[in-house]
């Protein structure tokens, strides 16, 4: 994948080339020495790396790596854990990860599956010799090199002599379907048993293409890992009872590396010429004794297994409260989707367009018209979308833009505006807006480095994909715009934003913007701003300007709010929400503290601080009332302007993206990277329904929103599905677009 803006492109001496992962806690990046070495350099981020807690984690990783050494395992070059952003840099290993091979290609054959499992055994003997304890073995954590697999991330691990941990009390740290049971009910008891448990766990993923305890939520999958057996189904010969033997839940029954590496050297022979290489899959029966489903779901109505790379952190005694969360929710339809509310009135959704049908499709779709394959779009990112029209205009990383008819699921065209020869991977297109018409793409490309080297706004034909202009804009630009029929992009020495007309492209204005300062256009409720923000260090001084789309003309407010915390606009106020500098440990969320609402002719202030510390991502302002959502699926609504909350709900999602209300501002929509979507009722906070998940795999990547197609709601999974729900009958089977 190719560097964002936001990149640095040189970490400890090694200059960065593209990135290879992005995770919660920090990025990985294929770095090159002088000497013309590659290696794989991961860094923390920056609100981890402030705190100490943190910080004395990934020292441990360090020295963990260092102690390990072997064949199957990849070996520290260099770190510096204690750089203002930690570091490490290891062995570059090309190829993807075990993770991906499975989403790619499906269950190994048993020819692929004898020297995975015997250089997995060899890996965790090297580890455990080192006196380390891995804690998170998973696909995403095996790399699937040529000669074999290498076993890589010491994140969580720790001294296997070690009862000390670095979590806070009664916390535990893992990927659930793959974590031991004894993760779960005693980290401090953790030993070298665990990880043989999870490579078990894994082994049967690799087999079947479903772990043994896969389930639709985190806190589930924890579930059945300490009390379920494993499912099993579809694995056959002497190799189950090797993998039954690796799942025992008394850590002493497991058998030890150099054991297992006998019998599954036996049960996994070379095989014969001629001989069968595949394995079959038969989908496991409802699981009995489950605390959730059993018996309720059909084969047809089955939720996918909740796959997310995610790492679990969960306080003590977390699964048996949210599992009873979860039966609160109540039992699933005969549709697949969690009800609370079924007697909810027919007469809160909207009619759906004419012609509509459940469709699913993907961003990688044959396209009717233009470009008809998406080339080297591998569905590993998810795209982002603008709705207009009975419409949808998607775009993303290594994606052309490309129209999709909402009510059916067609891709009508996809446009080739990528330059000549330029592959996919350096390549990021952005969807701006749609004016009258005119769809308003961004176009940034990268040289095989990560450096930039093009970027400009193209104005692209809604009916047919055909250029109608092009513009180009600084390399080194934030990004651009469009409202209200404009578009604002930095042009030039970077002096000014030009603002230019949607239609046409001519140029409307062009307004300086503060010398010695980084500006950033954004858009708000169809209307256009700039935010600047100050170079000097230690400094948080802004310029914040109000343009108006007609005539150009601005209005400056001076640092009238913490920087970027602008969400929108409310009766004729701009609303900025605050948030605290310090990050929550282990989460994504921020908290926020305070409301400011600014008068834009006066800039007059009003000074709200919050009575609660509300948690969550990007908060979302709509229909008069402020939404926040925490990475754990809890919704807050709360008053903008006296900062009260109004209702709190608990949902299973995974990490939600922003909120989204519906025309008649009587239910907020969430959804999570699974394509997992949440309705509640907007007064008093009512969860309505879950649907069930729709990605196979959660990646990272943008944060899933949903858009509104008449009555009918519209959204992109992570992996690249895109489709359509009734919210009346949110469990309708879709239909191919």
């Amino acid at each position: 994948m190719p560097l964002h803006r936001e990149d640095p492109r040189s970490v400890g001496g090694y200059r960065l080339v593209d990135r290879l992962g992005a995770g919660g806690m920090g990025m990985v990046y294929r770095g090159r020495s002088r000497s013309g070495r590659e290696v794989a350099v991961k860094v923390v981020h920056a609100k981890y790396a402030r705190d100490p807690v943190f910080r004395a984690r990934f020292r441990q990783e360090v020295e963990a790596a260092r102690r390990v050494s072997g064949a199957f395992t990849a070996a520290v070059v260099d770190a510096d854990p204690e750089a203002e952003s930690p570091w490490m840099a290891t062995q570059y290993v090309p190829g993807q990860s075990l993770a991906a091979r499975i989403r790619h290609r499906g269950p190994l054959r048993v020819s692929e599956l004898r020297p995975l499992a015997l250089g997995l055994v060899e890996a965790l003997r090297d580890i455990h010799r080192a006196g380390v304890v891995h804690r998170d073995l998973k696909p995403a954590n095996v790399l699937m090199a040529e000669d074999g697999p290498r076993v890589i991330d010491f994140g969580i691990s720790r001294a296997a002599e070690s009862h000390h941990t670095l979590t806070e009390t009664g916390q535990v740290i893992g990927t659930p379907p793959f974590m031991s049971p004894e993760q779960f009910t005693d980290a401090r008891t953790v030993g070298p048993a665990s990880d043989i448990f999870s490579l078990g766990a894994l082994l049967v993923y690799c087999v079947t293409g479903r772990g043994p305890f896969d389930a639709d939520s985190p806190y589930l999958a924890g579930y059945r890992v300490v009390h379920n057996p494993p499912v099993l189904d579809g694995v056959t010969g002497s190799v189950r009872a090797v993998l039954e033997r690796c799942l025992a839940k008394d850590p002493a029954d497991r058998p030890g590396p150099d054991e297992l590496a006998r019998e599954f050297a036996d049960a996994l022979p070379e095989p014969s010429p001629g001989e069968p290489e595949t394995m079959t899959l038969r989908l496991p029966p409802a699981r009995p004794g489950d605390p959730t489903l059993a018996g309720t779901a059909t084969a047809a109505g089955r939720r996918p297994p909740w796959r997310g790379p995610r790492t679990l952190l969960a306080v003590s005694g977390v699964l048996a409260a949210a599992l009873a969360g979860y039966l609160l929710v109540g039992p699933r339809g005969g549709d697949g989707t969690a009800r609370v509310n079924s007697t909810a009135s027919t007469s809160r959704w909207t009619a759906l367009p004419a012609g509509w049908k459940p469709w699913q499709t993907t961003a990688s779709a044959v396209a009717e018209k233009g470009v008809r394959k998406a080339p080297g779009y591998e569905g590993d990112r998810a795209p982002a979308c603008v709705a207009d029209d009975g419409a949808l205009y998607c775009a993303g990383s290594a994606l052309l833009p490309e129209r999709i008819d909402a009510t059916t699921g067609r891709t009508l065209w996809r446009s080739g505006i990528a330059p000549a020869g330029v592959p996919a991977t350096r390549y990021v297109t952005t969807v701006l807006g749609v004016a009258e018409g005119v769809v308003l793409v961004e176009l940034a490309v990268t040289d095989e480095g990560g450096i930039g080297q093009a970027q400009s706004v193209i104005a692209l034909d809604g009916a047919s994909g055909a250029r109608i202009w092009t513009h180009a804009v600084r390399t080194d630009s934030l990004g651009s715009v469009y409202a209200a029929g404009v578009t604002l992009t930095q042009e030039g020495d970077g002096s000014a934003v030009t603002v230019r007309s949607a239609r046409d492209g001519t140029v409307r204005r062009r307004v300086p913007v503060p010398s010695g300062y980084d500006c950033l256009p954004l858009a708000a409720d169809d209307r256009p701003f700039v935010e600047c923000m100050t170079q000097e260090e230690g400094s948080h001084v802004t310029e914040f300007l109000v343009v108006d789309p007609k005539d150009g003309s601005v209005r400056t407010l001076t640092s009238p709010a913490q920087p970027r915390s602008f969400i929108g606009v409310l009766d004729g106020r701009l609303v900025f929400v605050e948030s605290d500098d310090r990050p929550v440990a282990n989460s994504p969320d921020l908290i926020y503290t305070r409301i400011v609402r600014v008068d834009p002719r006066t800039g007059e202030r009003a000074l709200t601080p919050l009575p609660e510390r509300y948690r969550g991502g990007i908060p979302t302002l709509a229909h008069g009332t402020l939404y926040f959502a925490t990475s754990s699926g809890l919704v807050t609504a709360v008053s903008p302007a006296t900062g009260a909350r109004l209702w709190q709900s608990h949902t299973t999602l995974e990490t939600p993206g922003q909120a989204s209300v519906d025309r008649s501002g009587r239910t907020v929509y969430l959804a999570g990277g699974s394509g997992r979507v949440a309705a509640l009722d907007t007064a008093r906070g009512t969860l309505l329904w879950e649907s069930s998940a729709r990605a196979e795999v959660l990646n990272n990547g943008l944060l899933p929103t949903v858009w509104f197609n008449g009555g009918a709601l519209v959204l992109a999974a992570s992996d690249g599905t895109l489709f359509t729900l009734d919210p009346a009958h949110p469990g309708r089977k879709p239909v191919p677009g």
